[in-house]
């Protein structure tokens, strides 16, 4: 598949948050419709540079995205709802985040933006990204370049609200 572009509608597809009550499946309609949403993406739930600046800086800047209109924060990986509920209690996300289990990376090829790590053995994963979604289609997309940390960080995707 192609990767997604700005102006596309996100694919109807189920997903599964971690919640503090364990995982909810939820559609991505009920997610992005009617909604502005940002997604932020991650290669994995643990990995360094996920879990010491791209999640901790959407946390401590979630009140800002709420002041420019954004009704959800998203974080995205290629891991399973266990493992994304055990990352939020670590790194103190409360209700500030919705934190999107993407186990098999169903969501993340049906947007084009796998990652294929087989050679390193972790998989296929995600790239690092951000979108704003505004009533389920997308608004802006800002994809790393491998091994960046720019254009995704928090602070880059307020900039661009």
């Amino acid at each position: 598949m192609t990767q997604i572009q700005v102006g596309a509608a996100i694919p109807s597809m189920k997903l599964i948050t971690a919640t503090p009550e364990g995982p909810k499946e939820v559609t991505t309609e009920e997610l992005f419709h009617g909604k502005k949403v940002v997604v932020f993406a991650v290669p994995g739930a643990f990995t360094p540079t996920c879990s010491a600046k791209h999640l901790p800086g959407f946390v401590q800047h979630a009140s800002e995205f709420a002041a420019k209109g954004v009704d959800t924060v998203v974080c995205m990986a290629v891991n399973d709802a266990f493992v994304m509920g055990a990352w939020s209690r670590d790194q103190g996300v409360d209700e500030k985040i919705v934190m999107l289990a993407d186990g098999s990376a169903a969501f993340t090829k049906a947007l084009g933006l796998e990652l294929d790590l087989m050679a390193r053995g972790l998989g296929v994963r995600s790239q690092r990204f951000a979108m704003v979604v505004d009533d389920g289609k997308v608004t802006s997309l800002m994809v790393e370049a491998p091994g960046g940390f720019d254009v995704s960080r928090a602070e880059a995707v307020l900039a661009a609200l």
